[in-house]
């Protein structure tokens, strides 16, 4: 990572009742950066956010920015805007008024706001509504206008906290790639918060999944889908079986290969650890569905007795819901062109070594 624009440095919250909404955070954020706060309600990351902007103040810790400290200033001396979920757009002001607003009050010349105006609303495909009031627009192109608003202050770091919560599926999708590309278009560095993982997984160039006050995973979207360090993240990211086990080996390989074998059901699978595991310790074997199949005679281990509970047709897989001899659940992706077995049919699963991942609470 080049020098960093924004850091956080040991950041902490705490309110009246002493518990942590943010503990001991720390993160640096690259220039030109999509990095997303992800969590569920209650794991800190709208406080983290809040404490950026200057809304919270920290309990203990440091805000840098370029190196110097912002802990100290208030929301509107920060280099940076904020984009909320509610576009709280002034309704009796045109589309242009809203945009321009935050510099009218500034004292910006007239010239120049009508230039900025017209540039950040170009941005965002809304050159043409600019004399159109907000209830005349749609939802989609209201958040539009309240990304406008933030860009035209030209911020060195954008916040975005759940913009997008309050539009339908498809909207979203199509303005995930938009934010997307205009962060690469713009160079703006980008920290956004969702609860919503398909959504981070989409649009971040890195993920730091809050859990509790604290960051439980910080890495790339495909690192944190195919290598979650705990079974919270396996569990929170993407869909996941998740196999409890005992490790009966748990050296097995070398760093750059290492495998732990654990007994599943009365049944040893091996799967890829990060760390020496200790014969005994209770863990999680965690593989996704797509990483399970009809066992060949070919595949010697790694093989698991199921029974066919029901069969989900999405179009694109079937899912198969399937039990263990324990009668823990197992949910598998059918092969496409193999006809599917019927419910209350047992078969032979192949687990695959390198996908499955063993891993702690």
């Amino acid at each position: 990572m080049t020098q960093p624009i924004l850091q956080l440095q040991h950041l902490t919250k705490r309110f009246g009742s002493g518990v942590a909404a943010v503990d001991d955070v720390s993160l640096d954020l690259a220039a030109g950066e999509f990095l997303t706060l992800l969590g569920a309600s209650g794991s800190g990351k709208t406080t983290t956010l809040r404490m950026i902007a200057g809304f919270e103040h920290p309990t203990d810790g440091e805000i840098l920015m370029d190196g110097q400290p912002l802990t100290l200033l208030p929301p509107f001396k920060r280099q940076l805007n904020t984009v909320f979920q509610q576009y709280a757009l002034f309704p009796h002001m045109s589309v242009r008024d809203n945009v321009g607003y935050g510099l009218r009050m500034r004292k910006v010349a007239r010239t120049e706001i009508t230039e900025r105006v017209g540039q950040a609303l170009d941005m965002v495909q809304l050159g043409q509504l600019g004399d159109r009031a907000p209830r005349q627009l749609s939802g989609g192109q209201q958040q539009r206008v309240a990304l406008a608003r933030a860009l035209v202050n030209r911020p060195r770091v954008l916040l975005l906290d759940e913009p997008l919560g309050a539009l339908d599926l498809k909207l979203r999708k199509e303005m995930q790639l938009e934010l997307k590309h205009l962060n690469r278009q713009l160079g703006i560095t980008f920290l956004y918060v969702t609860h919503d993982q398909e959504e981070a997984l989409t649009m971040s160039d890195r993920i730091a999944l809050m859990r509790n006050g604290r960051i439980e995973q910080l890495s790339g979207p495909r690192e944190m889908y195919e290598q979650p360090v705990s079974r919270y993240v396996a569990d929170f990211i993407g869909e996941t079986n998740l196999l409890r086990g005992t490790v009966v080996d748990g050296r097995t390989g070398g760093p750059a290969d290492r495998r732990t074998a654990l007994e599943v059901a009365g049944t040893v699978l091996e799967c890829a650890a990060s760390r020496e595991w200790r014969n005994g310790d209770p863990a999680w074997l965690a593989i996704r569905p797509e990483h399970i199949r009809p066992a060949t005679p070919a595949d010697g281990t790694n093989r698991l007795d199921v029974v066919i509970r029901d069969l989900v047709f999405t179009g694109v897989v079937t899912r198969v819901h399937a039990a263990l001899s324990d009668g823990n659940p197992l949910v598998l992706h059918w092969p496409i062109g193999q006809p599917p077995p019927e419910p209350g049919a047992t078969i032979t699963v192949w687990l695959s070594p390198e996908r499955g991942r063993c891993l702690s609470d």
